[in-house]
């Protein structure tokens, strides 16, 4: 995530305004430019209120390119569930940028209504909502916008991390799971690294929770619940690219980057990258400490996860 100014008067922003604070400028976030820009002649997402969206979008298209991906989400009657919604929203914006930044191609349902990518933010509230993916849609239960259902879900599944921002990154890890990997060679190295992705998924659902992991996992995956099937270790995997591709650009768009490393290269290796992150992270971690708080990132990376989140990255390279 970059660091954002007014362009009226310089003032320091964050990715969520929509108004500057020093000189009142009513202001949009341009995701062509990937910049806060004035009002102006543009429109405001029609969701500015209700899913509190500050991108801009045109006068034909009321919504703007992250909320047209939604296709379901509660009624403005259900105040609480519209509450959890406008936060889902919030982490759905992050995660489409970061998309962008890659240079990923996103295609909504309205391109292709059988495969293209979509979003239902369902409340559980109301009805059975199961988080996950299929054919191309990502459900998310908008319970886990609530911080005590999140702790306790976290705790139950003995995650050491659950966040609305990390559901997102593992769920379209499994979209672009069917995007990006195709053709013989990319297969055959896929399960090289992954295993069979064709493995019966019911099958490895029930071993995991009836037998758990296995005691050596975190050798060769970067959670727990990567060791469960191929297909997750990928979600997982690609996951975690994006965690650590977005922080470090954090820290680096304020000056917390511990090398001189351009991490926009086209040339970027992985090896430069986890170069990068091992001391920022280690950093963070103690920083987090010293607040109270858990580490900012509790995981290890083993040498075959990092040859995994290698992968990821040549996939992600090779599709722009």
């Amino acid at each position: 995530m970059r660091d954002f100014h007014c362009p009226v008067c310089g003032q320091r922003l964050i990715f969520e305004n929509s108004l500057c604070l020093s000189c009142n400028s009513n202001l949009g976030f341009d995701l062509s430019s990937r910049q806060l820009v004035p009002v102006g002649d543009h429109a405001m997402c029609a969701n500015l209120h209700v899913a509190r969206c500050n991108w801009l979008t045109t006068p034909d298209e009321p919504l703007c390119p992250s909320c047209r991906l939604t296709i379901t989400r509660p009624a403005d009657s259900d105040a609480d569930a519209i509450e959890a919604f406008a936060d889902a929203e919030q982490a759905k914006r992050r995660l489409i940028l970061e998309l962008t930044e890659l240079g990923l191609s996103i295609v909504g349902r309205d391109a292709d209504p059988a495969w293209g990518l979509g979003f239902d933010l369902l409340s559980s509230a109301t009805e059975k909502v199961t988080t996950g993916h299929f054919n191309g849609v990502i459900t998310l239960d908008l319970a886990e916008g609530d911080d005590v259902h999140r702790e306790q879900m976290r705790v139950e599944m003995a995650e050491p991390y659950r966040t609305l921002l990390g559901h997102f990154r593992h769920e379209i890890g499994h979209y672009y799971f069917g995007v990006l990997i195709y053709g013989p060679d990319r297969n055959n190295r896929f399960f090289q690294l992954f295993g069979d992705a064709n493995e019966d998924y019911q099958t490895a659902l029930d071993r995991h929770y009836q037998q758990g992991p296995p005691a050596d996992w975190d050798s060769s995956f970067v959670s727990a619940y990567a060791s469960m099937h191929a297909a997750e270790d990928w979600a997982e995997t690609f996951a975690h690219y994006l965690h650590i591709r977005d922080t470090l650009d954090t820290a680096s768009a304020f000056g917390f980057s511990p090398s001189g490393i351009t991490l926009g290269r086209r040339d970027v290796t992985i090896g430069e990258i986890i170069s990068q992150w091992i001391p920022l992270v280690w950093g963070l971690n103690q920083v987090n400490r010293s607040m109270g708080h858990p580490d900012l990132y509790p995981f290890v990376l083993a040498d075959p996860v990092v040859e995994k989140l290698g992968f990821v990255h040549e996939v992600i390279r090779n599709s722009t």
